[in-house]
């Protein structure tokens, strides 16, 4: 598959995802949400989204097996992995964000924008700015690598 139709196709199900997570629980796609709700939601709340988080792994998987050329094992995921402390401090700081923004990328981007909810427009907004930011610092301010 080409590359914009594998775009096209993994948003595609990114929405049909959330659509039928909404319909079938009334609950918001938002990672961040889902994956901390896992450990601390009550027990009656936790096996669907153990179930979802499955699903994201298993799917990443099967996509990567996919991808193997005939022959040859699968793409490893740290092949070309930043040093182990900026994986560690992104994640880090991409928890914190999710905190403070009272939310995750797909959360808002997703689900808040098909609601129409304001606050998530300013939450994209934000983030797609903070990505430019800091794909235009690593590209031609020299990188942190």
């Amino acid at each position: 598959m080409t590359l914009p139709w594998a775009a096209v196709a993994g948003g595609a199900l990114i929405g049909a995802a959330a659509v039928l997570l909404l319909a079938t629980t009334g609950r918001v796609a938002g990672l961040s949400g889902i994956a901390a709700g896992s450990v601390r939601a009550a027990p009656g709340e936790r096996g669907w989204r153990w179930v979802f988080l499955f699903g994201l792994l298993a799917a990443a998987g099967l996509v990567l097996w996919w991808q193997a050329a005939p022959g040859q094992a699968p793409r490893t995921l740290l092949r070309n992995a930043l040093p182990a402390w900026q994986l560690i401090g992104a994640g880090l700081l991409v928890g914190f964000g999710t905190r403070l923004g009272n939310g995750c990328t797909s959360g808002h981007g997703v689900c808040g924008l098909a609601r129409g909810s304001k606050r998530s427009l300013l939450a994209v907004l934000v983030f797609m700015a903070c990505a430019m930011l800091t794909t235009f610092l690593i590209r031609h301010g020299g990188g942190f690598a």
